[in-house]
């Protein structure tokens, strides 16, 4: 068994999906002859035609636009931002429309938005940003964020099977540094579920995309220490998995949270709101958050390196959790 990239693995779910669903299609800017900015899309146009991959002008609020419509009528589309940041631009039929016609209306609204998110390429203020706190006090959006290989493909299948609208944010950083084997099943990971990355017992680190990574790495490094470090990492943020959430700050009573998002209105903020609420006699240190700065995204590599959270960031919260 060959091992596939974390893009590989998106890709191969989208294309099990076509050949799976007719009514699955997908539309983006530059998606089809071109095969996507980071080619997620890839031959897709060969293989399917023009009708099922949809080349767009730039407009994300008519591509979202198209996709709400779609929806109604029965179709699964899955449309590509080409950089999260780009979403803006149709954040009113995404919030104000895809998320609320269920609710209005009846319908189901099965639509996938992804959004390709993250820093570590250099790509500055416009191309980097991690907006997912923007969406997660929507009511109607489900969103999630895969940060395995394994995930990036099982999420993404489920996602366009859900009868809601999903954000996917895919890392852009894990595209291609991430290899795995991955089995011929039919493989969906369920929305809503988290996973135990790492054991342990002295600190829980939670945390979701490329954080989960960094935080791995840093565990490893704190085990010669003789710091013990839980890994959870969240892959759904809304639905939340509490339950799994409030186990391991029960096992450990010491809690980091992890996100590459800016630290204010960061969704690391909900998840301590949640910890303090229904799991505070569990803790014995405050919760910490580990995020990146309150700025825009530095260009410049040793900027942006500055901007971001990484692996000492994350053993430095972790080993004064363990020692408060």
């Amino acid at each position: 068994m060959s091992k596939i990239t974390y893009i590989g693995a998106l890709r191969e779910g989208m294309r099990e999906e076509l050949l799976r669903d007719e009514s699955v299609f997908c539309i983006g800017e530059d998606i089809g002859t071109y095969g996507g900015a980071f080619r997620a899309t890839q031959g897709f146009l060969e293989e399917f035609g023009r009708p099922r991959i949809l080349d767009t002008p730039l407009s994300e609020s008519a591509i979202i636009g198209a996709c709400v419509g779609a929806a109604i009528m029965g179709m699964r589309p899955v449309a590509e931002m080409q950089f999260a940041d780009f979403v803006t631009g149709g954040f009113n039929m995404l919030v104000n429309f895809a998320a609320k016609v269920h609710y209005r209306w009846g319908p189901s609204v099965p639509m996938v938005v992804r959004l390709p998110c993250g820093g570590g390429t250099r790509g500055g203020p416009f191309h980097t940003t991690n907006p997912e706190a923007w969406f997660t006090r929507v009511p109607g959006l489900k969103v999630v964020a895969p940060a395995t290989v394994r995930d990036a493909k099982g999420l993404i299948k489920a996602a366009i099977r859900d009868d809601n609208p999903v954000l996917y944010f895919e890392h852009k950083y894990l595209y291609r540094r991430l290899k795995d084997e991955l089995p011929d099943e039919d493989l969906i990971t369920p929305i809503g579920k988290a996973r135990l990355a790492r054991e342990g017992n002295d600190v829980s680190l939670i945390a979701y995309g490329s954080m989960v990574h960094y935080g791995g790495q840093a565990a490893a490094e704190l085990e010669q220490a003789g710091i013990s470090v839980e890994v959870l990492d969240l892959r759904s943020l809304v639905p939340l998995d509490e339950e799994a959430i409030l186990a391991t700050v029960a096992k450990t009573n010491r809690v980091v949270i992890a996100h590459e998002d800016t630290k204010t209105g960061g969704f690391g903020g909900e998840i301590a709101a949640r910890i303090a609420e229904l799991g505070f006699e569990h803790l014995d240190a405050p919760i910490r958050r580990v995020a990146s700065i309150d700025t825009p995204v530095p260009h410049a590599p040793q900027l942006e390196d500055a901007f971001m959270p990484g692996v000492e960031d994350l053993k430095q919260a972790l080993k004064e959790t363990v020692e408060y």
